[in-house]
């Protein structure tokens, strides 16, 4: 089996239009959560999100790519640029050949979906445009990245809720090691910030009307948000021939279904993709320092992750530190995972966990170190990003400092 470790990393997100700004908000504490500017907003009861500002496509792609572009997969080329520029690879030969891309997104082209409803159902208009298809449809993203970076290889899309870019970014993993190819692209997008994707949320009445606060008593729900994490997975030994930066090393991974309930999140079903991902990995339970959790801010999510953690670990369990960066960025749905990644590089790196913001109360049922408010200094070998979807379907990631 051979090693993977990341050698680029890019987003776009709340926080910031790149890595650098990204991580400088999450040390900060600072929150990219506030009031969402789109059509038809105030029809909403829920009018706040993670929503990405200052973002102008039009300074970035031309006439002819927008045409092409849904929100979606402009998010994901930015990420991309900034991950293969950090990476600096360029596919050629047998390398073009081999490598490929995995995405994850829970709903693709949504705003392309949004818009040309309206044009239809509330405009009256009888034709749409005739690329509309190609621009709403999951694997847009990962298609448009494997041709601008001429990815000849193992290239499609995961959909999985709010795991899709961990179970995306898992099977990129695999390819990797297991010598399918030596550099995939992996990571996810999303962008269901508009009327319709923020209509729909609100119907399963999960959501919060002011903030988003992870672990505290008073939490009341999730808080979308929007953007992409993209980043270069590379064979180690490839990697350390040509010199790259590597900023960690993924060292495993688990999935596991609940098999029980849609929407309602089991203890059991997280439980087993956390000591899988640590199986998978060869690391006993005490080395793991850091877990980015899932930590959407609901009653159910957060004490039943808590309750799975703490199973998990037991007594290691009050040592460990996990927080949630969507109480700063919002709940990215199918990219979330990507985007939280980022954090778990921090810690492992840089040494600097990032905090859970917005708590307020001590909940007995959430009874771990959720590093409150503040970002703190620490020194972590292994960190776990945790992703736990509706329908039951999660997937954790190992990574370990290199």
């Amino acid at each position: 089996m051979k090693r993977v470790v990341i050698t680029g990393a890019g987003t776009i997100n709340a926080l910031g239009h790149d890595v650098p700004q990204t991580l400088a908000a999450m040390r900060e504490g600072r929150c990219g959560i506030g009031q969402l500017e789109f059509r038809d907003v105030e029809r909403l009861s829920i009018q706040i999100g993670g929503q990405i500002k200052g973002f102008e496509a039009e300074g970035h792609f031309n006439r002819q790519q927008m045409t092409l572009y849904d929100r979606f997969t402009q998010f994901t080329l930015m990420a991309a640029r900034e991950a293969l520029g950090q990476a600096g690879l360029e596919f050629t030969g047998d390398l073009a050949n081999r490598a490929g891309v995995v995405l994850g997104t829970a709903g693709g082209g949504v705003s392309t979906w949004d818009d040309n409803y309206r044009a239809v159902y509330e405009e009256g208009k009888n034709r749409v445009h005739p690329f509309v298809v190609p621009k709403l449809m999951m694997n847009a993203a990962a298609s448009h990245v494997s041709m601008e970076y001429n990815l000849r290889g193992p290239s499609f899309t995961v959909s999985t809720a709010c795991a899709s870019s961990n179970h995306a970014m898992a099977q990129a993993f695999q390819m990797v090691r297991a010598g399918m190819s030596p550099v995939m692209i992996t990571g996810g997008s999303e962008s269901m910030l508009c009327f319709g994707g923020i209509k729909a949320w609100e119907g399963l009445r999960v959501m919060s009307k002011d903030a988003c606060r992870p672990f505290s008593a008073n939490r009341n729900g999730m808080v979308q948000g929007e953007g992409a994490g993209i980043f270069v997975f590379e064979e180690f030994e490839h990697a350390r021939a040509r010199g790259a930066d590597i900023m960690a090393e993924v060292v495993g991974f688990a999935m596991s279904s609940d098999a029980a309930d849609i929407v309602m999140p089991s203890k059991q079903g997280a439980a087993r993709a956390i000591s899988g991902a640590l199986r998978d990995a060869g690391i006993p339970a005490d080395k793991v320092g850091y877990i980015n959790a899932h930590g959407t801010g609901t009653a159910a999510n957060d004490k039943t992750e808590c309750a799975a953690v703490a199973d998990v670990f037991g007594p290691h369990a009050d040592r460990l530190m996990i927080s949630s960066t969507k109480s700063m960025h919002g709940h990215l749905i199918g990219a979330t995972g990507a985007v939280e990644l980022l954090a778990c590089i921090m810690a492992l790196r840089d040494g600097v966990i990032a905090p859970t913001i917005g708590y307020e109360e001590f909940d007995p049922e959430c009874a771990l170190d959720v590093v409150p408010n503040e970002a703190r200094e620490a020194s972590v070998e292994v960190a776990l990003s945790n992703a736990f979807a509706f329908g039951g379907l999660n997937a954790v990631l190992a990574l370990r400092r290199i």
